[in-house]
C-alpha cells in the first residue's frame, strides 16, 4: 500500500474512552452504506509505536532503518521519523519524501544494485553518501557520478537463492575483486549488507550470512577499509515470535563476529515489520456470480459435493490497493462485515476479483466464505506493506480515502518518547474521535 494520500495535512483521530477500530470500521461501513460504498482505509498510527516498542525490546543493538518502498504514505514516513528510525530509499521520489520530513542525510541509505544515473546525482546532490553496490558495472557508474559515496556491499545469501529465479547480491569470492577495484577507483567501502527472505522459516540461515559478511569485513580491511556498518536486511514479518526467533538466532553470531568494542554499528531494514498491521482495507462487493459447472445459486438441495463456488467482484483490484498480488505477495483472507452473521453460517469456496474484468484482476484465488449478496462489506487485516504503487492513473479511478487514528494510550507513549505535535509531528492535526 503505497502513497494513499498526498495531503500535506493529516487528521488524526484520538480514540477514548474504549473506543476500538472495530468501531471507527463500523461507523464508516454506516456513512459509506448511505452514500456511494466506496472502498476506504483506516490506518492505526499507534501500531507504528506499539512495532517500535517491540523491536527496541527485543532488538536493541540493531537499528532499524524503514525502506520507503513498502508504504510511502507521508503519515507513516512522519511518524517514523518523529521516532529516530533511518530510511532506505530506492529512488528520487522517495529520497524527496524523506527528506520533507527533515530526515539527515546520513540516515538515508540507496538501496537497489541497478540504481539509474540520475537517482544517484539526485542522491550526490543532497548529501547522501550510503548506497549499495553488488557488481563491478554499478560500481563503476557510482564512481563517476558519487565520488564521496560510501559503499555496503550486498552479498547473496542461500535463501534469497533459493526463492528467487535471480539472486541479487555477489558471492563471497567476488567480494574481493570488488574491494580491489573500489580501492583503485577510490570508492570508499564502509560495510556489508545481506537479505533473507521473510518467507525464510529457518533462521539458522543468518549463521551463514554473518559469518561470510565478517569474511567480508576482514577482506575490506586487509585492503585498507574503515568496515564499520553491517546490514542484516528486512527478513521480518511482523510477528514478535519470528523476530523472537531471529534475535535467539543472531545474538550470539552479532556477539562473536560483531562485538561492540569493535565499533560497527547494526543496522537492518525491516519494513514489513512496521507497516503490515498499522493498514486496514475494507472493499464492498459489487457483483456476485456462481463458477461455471457450479449448481445454481438458487438449488435448494444440496449435498456436500455439488456446492455452488461464488465469485464476487470488489470495488478495488490488483490494479489498486492489491497490487502487491502481482509482485508475488499473498493477499490474507478477509473478514466479512455482517451485523447478523450466524456462528453456524455455511461456508462455500469462494473467488474474489477487481472491478476490471481483467483476468489477471484476482485478488484472492480460493477462500471459504458465508453466501455474500451485492452491497456486503469486506475487510482485509495487515494491508500496510501491500506494495500498492500509484495506481489512480491506471485505473481511473481515486485512491481510498485513508481514516488516521490513534488511540490515547499509543499517543500518550508516543509523547513519552518525545513525540509531539508543536515539532516532530507538525503535519497532524490530533481531534477527538467522532467530533
Amino acid at each position: 500500500m503505497k502513497g494513499f494520500t498526498d495531503e500535506p495535512n493529516y487528521i488524526v483521530e484520538l480514540l477514548e474512552g474504549g473506543t476500538t477500530l472495530k468501531d471507527v470500521i463500523d461507523n464508516h461501513i454506516y456513512e459509506q452504506a448511505l452514500a456511494e460504498k466506496n472502498a476506504f482505509v483506516v490506518a492505526n498510527l499507534g501500531a507504528l509505536m506499539q512495532q517500535h516498542v517491540l523491536w527496541q525490546s527485543m532488538l536493541p543493538m540493531v537499528r532499524p532503518f524503514y525502506p520507503v518502498k513498502y508504504n510511502s504514505s507521508p503519515a507513516v514516513i512522519e511518524v517514523l521519523a518523529a521516532l529516530g528510525v533511518g530510511f532506505v530509499c530506492s529512488n528520487k521520489a522517495e529520497i524527496s519524501l524523506v527528506l520533507n520530513h527533515d530526515v539527515p542525510p546520513e540516515n538515508i541509505i540507496l538501496s537497489g544494485v541497478c540504481k539509474q544515473l540520475s537517482h544517484i546525482k539526485h542522491a550526490t546532490k543532497n548529501g547522501i553518501n550510503y548506497l549499495v553496490c553488488d557488481n563491478e558495472a554499478e560500481l563503476c557508474k557510482i564512481a563517476r557520478a558519487h565520488p564521496n559515496a560510501k559503499l555496503l556491499l550486498q552479498l547473496s545469501t542461500e535463501a534469497q537463492t533459493e526463492e528467487a529465479s535471480m539472486a541479487f547480491g555477489c558471492s563471497l569470492k567476488s567480494c574481493r575483486h570488488l574491494l580491489e577495484t573500489s580501492k583503485e577507483l577510490g570508492v570508499d567501502v564502509v560495510g556489508v549488507m545481506f537479505q533473507v527472505p521473510a518467507s525464510c522459516r529457518d533462521p539458522q540461515v543468518y549463521t551463514h550470512a554473518l559469518s561470510d559478511a565478517r569474511c567480508v569485513f576482514d577482506m575490506g580491511a586487509e585492503i585498507g577499509f574503515n568496515m564499520e556498518i553491517l546490514d542484516i536486511g528486512g527478513g521480518f514479518s511482523g510477528s514478535e515470535f519470528q523476530l523472537k526467533q531471529i534475535h535467539a538466532a543472531i545474538r550470539p553470531l552479532l556477539e562473536a563476529y560483531f562485538p561492540v568494542m569493535s565499533g560497527v554499528r547494526v543496522i537492518a531494514e525491516p519494513g514489513t515489520f512496521y507497516v503490515s498491521s498499522s493498514f486496514t482495507l475494507v472493499v464492498n462487493v459489487i457483483g456476485k456470480k456462481v463458477a461455471a459447472g457450479s449448481l445454481h445459486v438458487e438449488t435448494k438441495d444440496l449435498t456436500p459435493s455439488d456446492e455452488p463456488e461464488f465469485l464476487y467482484y470488489l470495488n478495488d483490484g490488483v490494479y489498486g490497493s492489491f497490487m502487491g498480488k502481482l509482485l508475488g505477495n499473498t493477499i490474507p483472507s478477509p473478514k466479512v462485515h455482517k451485523m447478523s452473521l450466524a456462528a453456524d453460517e455455511p461456508m462455500f469456496p469462494s473467488s474474489l476479483w477487481g472491478p476490471s474484468c481483467d483476468a489477471l484482476d484476482q485478488v484472492v484465488e480460493h477462500c471459504l466464505l458465508p453466501e455474500l449478496t451485492v452491497g456486503d462489506w469486506l475487510i482485509f487485516n495487515n494491508m500496510g506493506a501491500s506494495g500498492q504503487e500509484e495506481s489512480a492513473a491506471i485505473n481511473n479511478s481515486d485512491k481510498p480515502p485513508v481514516y488516521y487514528t490513534i488511540s490515547t494510550d499509543d499517543w500518550f507513549e508516543m509523547q513519552e518518547a518525545g513525540i509531539s505535535l508543536d515539532n516532530t509531528m507538525r503535519n497532524f492535526s490530533l481531534v477527538q474521535y467522532g467530533l
